[in-house]
């Protein structure tokens, strides 16, 4: 009957006439996406710099050009226009202060130093280094000097930098072990906790081999660059003081003891000129996001006490050089979002911010003697890269919702007067039909309200019958939302209600919301997503109760394992870069500090909370036919929790398929290879196809499953 039905869909379409014809979106669909990314808006609003992202599906890579849109007192002269070689790589575009130059970052041939500038007053020109800048440039408020970090070279004697061995650090220099021909060995001798990172595909060197970020000066006219910190941890967030004669900046004096789990990191200020470092804070937490008021009387900066306690606002008087006058006050005593990002209005009265709020990304405001937060942009959408112009009057930001991927937009800073600049992905959008996100929410037992959204299936028909998948996002303190999720459409094409929910655990809710979970993964959160499923059925008639999918990614991953290791509500499952045993992958990831803080302790000191909250643990109970996908470069959940869910199901004769991508890390779904990212979509879309839509009744690992 289904393939009756296909071929009767597909004899429409070719009958139809051309231009009204829509399709679902397809896996394939990725390599028409375009990504708008960082926005950067010039001082004087007239030109605004943003990076386009596009796929090339040829070459099997990610591309990114400078673009730039020109405005007229806030109204866009002509279209948006590619400003750097399509041919190079570019991306990371950032203002003069004077708006007059523009740098950005691209690798270019052999020249090792990836920082460019190029002029946009009068005629353009070449792209062009300034001599002693090799970093991103950090620009003082007067433009007479540039600063940035980098890590300092080793000079030899007559000051030029001495090539590192390409194996230095794999033999760290404190083992006592010893080997008999150390030209012929080629492994690694580790004795650092930190001896890997996801992301990164080689093992890392050891921790003493690798000079910490330090920051450097240099005259905006070029010039010998100037190291103004040698310190024993990284120069972070530098930013200047209003009078360009200072510079503060965020530090960790513990970054290298691996044992602390305390916040320990501090606000410094250096001159310009170098000299001593001095401390300004010293309180317990982490303080940071540093930023100077417009007159350089104030400075606001982020303060979190400890893990899980809430970030606030703090803001103090300075004086020119830096120094505190009083003590910091926190004016965000009766907010507990999170805060990101700060920065300050013009006349110095207010500062301003982006957070995610409910499933929404917005810019809010305060009063810089506290209060009431003012949300200043609405809607249900997701604001990123927010970059307002010197008078704080204009701003512009890319933006997405549930059916849309990023475009470019243009508003005043508070929110009124928003405008579209760019149009990329309307003409490969016109011919997919997209469903609406559908907001509903549904009580838990503590009294919680959890949100969640649904999309329906793109031929929905009320007297049809359709499967549903649960979609659970990773963490798990993060959060679903109005932002274009691929994943969902695809499965909406494929004949899917899909719901996907923020339980506790997620941010956006409130501190509390986002930590109720701490200790209880799984056993707390269970409740959020399986009432979530019943109240989404009881809305969705159309929902065949006996067709319910799980899948997840991450800490979803983990949650997809627990629900079909814990209940029996699911049809099938698809899950990726998961968790099944935390005990052993607590000694093969990178992240160890994350199940400390969640779950008050080390496996041995914790011994029954790590196994009670470890799916491997209810393994007997999997009847769920599963598809396990896993990156084998993945280190904060290695491949080996992967490999042992798939060998507990085949020694069960669940049906499972284990598949494992090369040269990919934990962020695969988002930032892996375009191909092999496109082909994960469709694995997934898939096996759910073939467990909720082609079979029904109870399936074996006998039955095959290569034919899908």
């Amino acid at each position: 009957m289904y393939r009756l039905l296909l071929t009767i869909t597909f004899l429409i379409l070719v009958t139809a006439p051309l231009s009204a014809q829509e399709r679902g979106l397809q896996p394939m669909d990725f390599y028409n996406e375009l990504t708008i990314q960082g926005v950067a808006m010039s001082p004087t609003g007239e030109l605004i710099a943003f990076t386009v992202m596009t796929i090339n599906e040829e070459k099997n890579k990610r591309h990114r050009e400078i673009w730039l849109q020109q405005l007229n007192d806030g109204q866009p002269a002509g279209g948006p226009f590619r400003f750097t070689d399509p041919t190079e790589e570019s991306s990371n575009p950032r203002w003069s202060p004077d708006g007059k130059i523009l740098s950005f970052t691209s690798k270019r041939g052999e020249d090792k130093n990836t920082t460019w500038f190029i002029r946009v007053s009068g005629p353009g020109g070449e792209a062009y280094h300034i001599d002693g800048v090799s970093d991103t440039p950090i620009w003082s408020p007067d433009g007479q000097w540039i600063a940035y970090t980098k890590r300092p070279d080793e000079l030899d004697e007559d000051g030029k930098p001495i090539e590192k061995e390409k194996r230095e650090g794999w033999i760290a220099p404190d083992a006592f072990s010893n080997t008999i021909d150390a030209k012929r060995f080629d492994g690694r001798v580790v004795t650092s906790i930190r001896y890997k990172r996801d992301g990164t595909l080689t093992f890392l060197a050891h921790r003493s081999v690798q000079n910490k970020l330090q920051l450097f000066v240099v005259p905006a006219s070029g010039g010998g660059a100037k190291q103004v910190t040698d310190l024993l941890y990284d120069v972070n967030g530098a930013v200047w003081t209003h009078d360009s004669s200072a510079l503060l900046f965020s530090g960790n004096e513990l970054q290298d003891d691996e044992y602390n789990l305390e916040y320990t990191t501090d606000l410094y200020v250096v001159s310009r000129s170098g000299g001593p470092v001095r401390k300004l804070t010293g309180n317990p937490g982490n303080d940071r996001g540093a930023a100077v008021s417009p007159k350089t009387d104030k400075l606001a900066y982020l303060f979190t006490k400890e893990y899980a306690a809430e970030t606030d606002i703090m803001v103090v008087d300075i004086a020119s050089d830096g120094s505190f006058k009083g003590s910091p006050v926190n004016i965000t005593t009766e907010w507990d979002n999170r805060v990101s990002g700060l920065t300050w209005t013009l006349n110095g009265k207010a500062l301003r911010f982006a957070t995610g709020v409910k499933g929404n990304n917005h810019l809010f405001e305060i009063s810089v003697g506290g209060g009431n937060v003012k949300q200043l942009t609405k809607g249900d959408r997701t604001l990123r890269s927010i970059s307002m112009t010197k008078d704080g009057q204009w701003m512009a930001y890319s933006l997405t919702d549930a059916v849309t991927p990023t475009e470019l937009y243009l508003a005043k800073t508070d929110g009124s007067m928003e405008q579209r600049l760019t149009n990329f992905n309307d003409d490969w959008l016109a011919e997919i039909k997209r469903r609406p996100a559908e907001r509903l929410t549904w009580k838990v037992d503590d009294g919680s309200e959890i949100e969640g959204w649904v999309i329906k299936p793109v031929d929905y028909d009320p007297n049809n019958k359709y499967p549903l998948v649960l979609k659970i996002h990773g963490g798990p303190h993060g959060a679903y939302g109005n932002y274009f999720f691929r994943t969902f459409h695809v499965l909406s094409a494929s004949g899917f209600f899909v719901m996907y929910p923020n339980p506790r655990g997620s941010t956006g809710y409130g501190n509390k919301f986002t930590y109720a979970t701490r200790g209880k993964w799984g056993v707390m959160d269970s409740e959020d997503y399986l009432k979530g499923v019943e109240a989404t059925i009881e809305k969705y008639p159309a929902i065949d109760p006996d067709r319910v999918g799980v899948s997840g990614g991450s800490y979803g991953g983990f949650m997809s394992n627990w629900l079909t290791a814990t209940t029996d509500r699911f049809s099938a499952s698809v899950t990726s870069r998961s968790i099944t045993n935390w005990e052993s992958w607590y000694g093969v990831s990178d992240a160890q500090s994350l199940t400390e803080r969640e779950f008050y302790g080390t496996p041995w000191a914790e011994r029954e909370t790590y196994r009670l909250l470890s799916p491997i643990s209810y393994v007997e109970n999997v009847t769920a036919p599963t598809l396990i996908i896993h990156s084998e470069n993945d280190y904060r959940t290695p491949i080996a929790d992967g490999e042992q869910w798939f060998i507990a199901l085949m020694k069960r004769k669940i049906p499972v398929e284990l598949v494992r991508y090369p040269r990919s890390s934990h962020g695969l779904s988002r930032t892996g290879e375009p191909w092999l990212l496109v082909d994960r979509l469709e694995r997934l879309r898939t096996w759910f196809v073939h467990w909720l839509i082609k079979k029904q009744g109870p399936a074996t690992q006998s039955e095959g499953l290569n034919g899908l």
